[in-house]
């Protein structure tokens, strides 16, 4: 499942389904319901590259920003139920770290971010695709937020690449892949009704692979297996 517009507003809807399915207060490698971010996906940078990105000049926001290739190979390490490490970015170094982030088999996985259905080969990949539809001052306000106390930038810093990268950005790329989505959620996580309905989708899945799991042992094969590479039902959702 895969949520979009800004990261903040996207990742705010992730975290309220995760609560309202009870994952969040379950230990990673028994969740039944797993997040991932785009995010996490950026590109290693040039020295060049670093350089303009320490002076607020790189497109974060731009689709070759984004290590396409690697999240790829994630996905369809997903889809075969492998347990997968995903890098871990540093927004104020802008480099990876050296540590990584386990992600264990799961029903269902989240993949939230801003550009995920620019990529026809990666958008066909998700079972269900979601917009999370929210109004330009929303998203502006909470980037600015988020990068002034998260990333260390300054108001000005914010809002000049906000106009000069971002703003473009998403007029040019992000918003004309909103006609792919299966489901759009206006106003963002503070539309409990749509996500509910995600919710309950979710349950309806997560149950119908426990569901199945049972029927297995019910028919005479003996306790239900566990899930091993070639037979989890894990699926990018």
């Amino acid at each position: 499942c895969e949520l979009n517009i800004t990261d903040l507003v996207i990742s705010s809807v992730c975290s309220k389904i995760m609560e309202l399915l009870g994952q969040n207060k379950i230990d990673h490698h028994q969740r039944q319901v797993a997040i991932l971010s785009q995010d996490s996906f950026y590109r290693v940078l040039t020295p060049d590259q670093k350089a303009k990105a320490q002076k607020g000049q790189f497109n974060f926001d731009h689709p070759d920003a984004f290590d396409n290739e690697l999240i790829i190979k994630t996905l369809w390490d997903i889809l075969e139920g492998k347990t997968v490490q995903i890098p871990v970015y540093d927004f104020v170094t802008h480099s990876r770290k050296e540590e990584v982030v386990t992600v264990y088999p799961a029903d269902v996985v989240l993949f939230e971010g801003i550009l995920m259905f620019y990529s026809q080969e990666i958008r066909d990949l998700f079972q269900m695709k979601l917009f999370v539809d929210t109004d330009a001052d929303t998203r502006l306000s909470r980037r600015v937020l988020r990068d002034i106390s998260e990333r260390g930038r300054d108001l000005e810093q914010v809002l000049t690449q906000y106009i000069t990268f971002v703003k473009p950005a998403f007029e040019e790329f992000c918003l004309p892949t909103k006609k792919c989505a299966d489901v759009i959620i206006p106003r963002g996580a503070d539309n409990l009704v749509a996500i509910n309905l995600i919710v309950q989708h979710i349950q309806d899945i997560l149950n119908g692979g426990l569901t199945k799991r049972l029927n297995g042992s019910l028919n005479g094969y003996g306790t239900p297996r566990k899930r091993q590479a070639s037979e989890s039902s894990s699926r990018p959702h």
